[in-house]
């Protein structure tokens, strides 16, 4: 991954800067802890970084487990995830309980840890990309 999201207050700035235009946005790995940290939601090095394509996430909206692509050494904090009263949980990682997807109450704004426009790879999350198009033309709520 790009390294630690805390060192960048600049990309951490143009985030709030876009949730605060109630603008659309879909964050993927650095993007997910960006925007986290833009909720005040702390990011941390992960002991063991995920890496791979078989990273199996289970997706609590839809109650239903898709295989995903990895490549990172940072992950948001789950204890402050957890006790946010701005963001919900969405995905979470089954081989180590790790936060992997985020969306922000209130407004269109939403994240995951990993690679869902990985190629070749895994393309059970492809429906992302769905729901942030439905999400842009005003189709989805959250």
């Amino acid at each position: 991954g790009p390294g630690d999201p805390s060192a960048m207050p600049y990309a951490i700035d143009t985030v709030k800067e876009v949730l605060a235009a109630d603008k659309p946005m879909f964050g993927i790995c650095l993007g997910h802890q960006l925007l986290a940290e833009a909720n005040g939601i702390g990011t941390m090095k992960m002991f063991n970084g995920h890496r791979g394509l078989n990273h199996p996430v289970k997706n609590i909206i839809k109650n239903h487990c898709e295989v995903t692509s990895q490549n990172h050494g940072f992950g948001v904090v789950p204890d402050e995830v957890r006790k946010s009263d701005k963001v919900e949980i969405t995905h979470i990682n089954l081989n180590d309980q790790s936060i992997e997807g985020i969306r922000v109450k209130g407004k269109k704004a939403f994240s995951v840890q990993y690679h869902p426009e990985s190629s070749p790879g895994p393309h059970d999350s492809r429906y992302l990309f769905d729901d942030f198009i439905d999400m842009i033309k005003g189709e989805l709520a959250w």
